[in-house]
């Protein structure tokens, strides 16, 4: 990748790949041209007047600082551009604001499918919860709650979380977990979902919620019993982050709009097309990191490529940075949708790994410009050869590629197959 980010490029500064239009206030008014620009309703305008920010010192950092508000998603994403490779104390902390999801708790770590609960969520440290300890750091910790496989039912989840919320910081809380339930492959998450609903007046500072921690030792992820998640998305309006693990009976319905939920994430071993349809309908505009898995068709994945055509040509989620696409049987044909798609103009990851990508589908890339504007792509956990690997690193784009698979001809997969399933 070469080390050119504080250039713009074509695309950044206008849809279409035309040069941006001269901007005489940023040539003659040195800074406060570059103030003026900024007001101008045309995003190519203020970000021509961004590539020069940086000519002025800390008064132009602190306008590429102001920019990550702008309205337009592409000018922010170009002050990010500028701002990222900046060491300064303020960049620093304004980049932490601008991007409250870590990517590499995301890029990184893949919970439950290699055996072990999450340690970290929403950026906090996961601590399960100890009524003999109490909730003692409400907003730094994400607190666990989850049943053994012996807990009786009187004893188990409701108990748990009845002695929870009579907690003295519970209002304070801003994480939760819920882990194993008891019996995850024959109890849906319905009773969790009822109870979590009835304690909104408890938990009214609640921004994440992970729905089924649940390793492959407890229960498999396709056995996890999930069910419609949106009676929380309807009781908790100030929701943030939404992670569900478990695809058997998930719904997300009705379609409904929720204005401050930034990251949904849906890990499963199969999901429906029914699930991806009530997904795509739902309205999200704040949104910015969505992160699907689609899994096999042996385990209820019937979805196809034509499912999320609404994702990426509809711009039904339009505030999107990340958009993962993962653990998928059709990510060749994914790579062909997105590569024809807007979708790639605006967001800034694409995260495609566990899937079923081939040297063929990945040259699709190799002929796609708009890939090179990307920050991130993750292609981890592919069917991807050396020299495929090496090609996609030549593109001016950060590639990551670990742990490519190879095709399994002797079992019932027949070939390529997608990492979680079962």
């Amino acid at each position: 990748m070469t080390d050119n980010q504080n250039q713009p490029k074509d695309y950044d500064a206008v849809l279409g790949g035309q040069s941006p239009p001269p901007v005489d206030g940023v040539v003659l008014g040195g800074i406060e041209g570059i103030k003026r620009c900024l007001s101008n309703p045309v995003a190519n305008v203020r970000i021509a007047a961004l590539s020069e920010a940086l000519k002025y010192g800390d008064a132009g950092l602190d306008i590429l600082i102001q920019a990550l508000q702008d309205k337009s998603r592409l000018v922010q994403r170009f002050a990010y551009r500028l701002l990222k490779q900046r060491v300064e104390p303020q960049v620093k902390q304004a980049l932490q604001t601008y991007k409250p999801w870590n990517l590499q708790e995301r890029l990184n770590k893949y919970p439950g499918y290699n055996g072990i609960n999450v340690s970290q969520f929403a950026n906090r440290e996961v601590v399960d919860f100890d009524s003999n300890i109490g909730i003692v750091e409400p907003v730094n910790n994400a607190y666990a709650l989850r049943c053994e496989h012996d807990d009786e039912e009187e004893e188990g989840f409701t108990t748990k979380f009845n002695r929870f919320l009579q907690e003295p910081n519970a209002d304070k809380l801003e994480a939760l977990v819920f882990g194993f339930w008891g019996e995850a492959y024959e109890r849906d998450s319905s009773r969790i979902i009822a109870a979590l609903v009835d304690a909104k007046e408890y938990l009214i500072n609640l921004k994440a919620i992970l729905m089924g921690d649940i390793t492959y030792n407890e229960c498999e992820i396709s056995w996890i019993k999930q069910s419609d998640i949106s009676p929380i998305l309807q009781a908790y309006p100030q929701l943030e982050i939404l992670q569900v693990r478990g695809g058997d009976g998930l719904q997300f319905s009705p379609p409904l709009r929720h204005d401050r939920l930034k990251a949904l994430i849906v890990e499963t071993g199969g999901l429906s097309r029914d699930a991806v349809a009530q997904i795509c309908n739902m309205n999200l505009p704040a949104l910015e990191h969505l992160e699907l898995w689609f899994g096999s068709e042996h385990y209820g994945g019937d979805c196809w490529v034509e499912d999320i055509y609404p994702i990426l040509f509809e711009e039904k989620f339009p505030n999107l940075t990340y958009l993962g696409l993962r653990n998928s049987q059709f990510t060749d044909e994914i790579v062909n949708a997105i590569v024809a798609s807007p979708i790639i103009n605006s967001i800034s990851v694409l995260d495609l790994s566990m899937g079923t990508l081939s040297d063929a589908g990945a040259e699709a890339f190799l002929n796609c410009e708009a890939i090179n504007y990307l920050d991130i792509l993750n292609v981890s956990e592919s069917f991807l050869s050396q020299e495929m690997i090496q090609k996609l690193s030549n593109l001016d784009v950060r590639v990551l590629a670990n742990n490519q698979k190879e095709e399994d001809e002797d079992s019932y997969i027949h070939g390529r197959y997608c990492s979680v399933a079962e």
